[in-house]
């Protein structure tokens, strides 16, 4: 580890065996606190390489336990946090809503660490059972059209590190790390990031993988389609920017997006939304994220129509069905 630091501080790059190795070690809590948390330090300093990042996706794959989904055809729906915005859960629900729409969702998730509530916090404050029996999360795939990949329990390697992530606060290398490392694997990808040149990195990534995918960043800092302003889209396609207006939505200012202190708040406010009797603002915004979740499903179709589509989701209460269903 140390010959690695000394490498990190002198701005040098790792290769993606050395990476993959690295965080192996870590994983195994073959290294000290002090050092883990130089190591996180390093890529607080710059962002990792892509093939950095590479390897380190491919060290916690090989250390999680496997959902193997059998060719079906899935979604993710995640950002990377760490953009401090305090928004409510605009990815979970956005997630409830395409399955909602009739798509099968595997969604991967955890506790807060660089904001206030987390997908997992949220689920858990609803009644959400989490589990890493494949089995009963096929099953929920098959019957609500959505489950839910807690990553402490798929991801057990990680806990050597959760204890200094969480004392740091702070946004670090394993925020980017979530959204690419969901042990399903799915085959379409909606990444939200908060940064441009995280956007980058994460293209290169899905490039390699050969997956479907969006990566959406607001030039405002939010990790999802805020609406609060412009906002960038990759695809495998290419990349363009649109404004709320060009996909039929208001602006919405950022007091609009506020989640909540707590995990009982947040709940409140989720299931309010999900229950229609949220704002118009709050519903914009997560049927646009819904909508972006289904035209990487069906690129064939244009945005606008497949934001219409999650908006149908949420107003007919297909969407909070999903949800009760996933509780049963």
């Amino acid at each position: 580890m140390k010959s690695i630091l000394s490498r990190l501080f002198d701005h040098e790059q790792l290769h993606r065996q050395e990476a993959a190795a690295i965080l192996t070690e870590i994983a195994e809590g073959q290294h000290n606190p002090a050092q883990v948390a130089s190591f996180i330090t390093a890529f607080q300093m710059r962002p990792p390489a892509v093939q950095e990042l590479e390897g380190f996706r491919d060290a916690l794959l090989r250390l999680a336990v496997p959902f193997d989904l059998r060719g079906e055809q899935t979604i993710d729906i995640v950002g990377t946090g760490g953009d401090h915005k305090n928004t409510f859960n605009i990815s979970t629900l956005a997630a409830l809503v395409v399955a909602g729409a009739g798509y099968k969702v595997t969604k991967h998730g955890s506790y807060g660490v660089s904001s206030s509530v987390g997908s997992s916090n949220v689920l858990a404050a609803l009644g959400y059972r989490f589990t890493n029996d494949t089995d009963v999360l096929r099953r929920q795939l098959e019957q609500a059209g959505i489950c839910f990949l807690h990553a402490p329990l798929f991801h057990p390697a990680l806990k050597e590190v959760a204890p200094i992530r969480q004392q740091m606060g702070m946004k670090t290398v394993f925020n980017l790390l979530g959204p690419l490392v969901n042990p399903a694997q799915p085959t379409h990808n909606l990444l939200g990031v908060s940064g441009l040149d995280v956007s980058r990195l994460y293209q290169y990534v899905m490039q390699e993988s050969g997956r479907r995918f969006a990566i959406v960043h607001s030039l405002d800092g939010y990790d999802e389609i805020s609406l609060t302003g412009s906002f960038k889209v990759f695809q495998n396609s290419g990349e363009y920017t649109l404004e709320p207006e060009d996909i039929g939505s208001a602006r919405v200012h950022q007091d609009a997006l506020f989640g909540g202190h707590t995990d009982v708040e947040a709940a409140g406010i989720f299931r309010a939304i999900l229950e229609n009797s949220g704002t118009q603002a709050q519903a914009q915004v997560v049927c646009a994220n819904a909508g972006l979740g289904i035209h990487c499903l069906r690129p064939e179709r244009s945005l606008v129509e497949c934001i219409e589509e999650a908006r149908e989701s949420l107003k007919s209460g297909r969407a909070a069905q999903v949800l009760a269903k996933v509780l049963e």
